[in-house]
């Protein structure tokens, strides 16, 4: 069985808990010289659940996230794949600017 990282199963965790098809849920993980970069791919169905109204429930997991990155002395950031199908609208670069929320404060924490 392959070895499962803190960050993987946090974020599988905390989906598959939010979304209605868990079992379509995965998380690809890479290393790089950034750090540690989480890909989620989930139903279409489900891509609204994770997104969260105006990108707040997204927001919250990348927060989270890095938290449980800093624990471990690693560099995490996620992505998350838009499935073919999701029936979300286009999101437009000024309402993304102006919405972004300054995270840099926990990239710095020593737990």
């Amino acid at each position: 069985m392959a070895e499962k990282f803190p960050e993987v199963e946090f974020v599988e965790y905390i989906v598959k808990n939010i979304v209605a098809h868990p079992e379509d849920v995965k998380v690809d993980r890479k290393v790089d010289e950034m750090g540690v970069l989480l890909t989620l791919d989930i139903n279409p169905e489900d891509m609204g659940y994770i997104i969260g109204k105006r990108g707040n429930t997204a927001r919250a997991i990348r927060t989270l996230l890095k938290i449980v990155g800093a624990k471990n002395n690693a560099r995490v950031n996620l992505k998350i794949n838009e499935p073919e199908g999701s029936q979300r609208a286009p999101r437009s670069t000024e309402a993304t600017e102006s919405t972004d929320v300054d995270t840099d404060v926990v990239d710095d924490l020593k737990i």
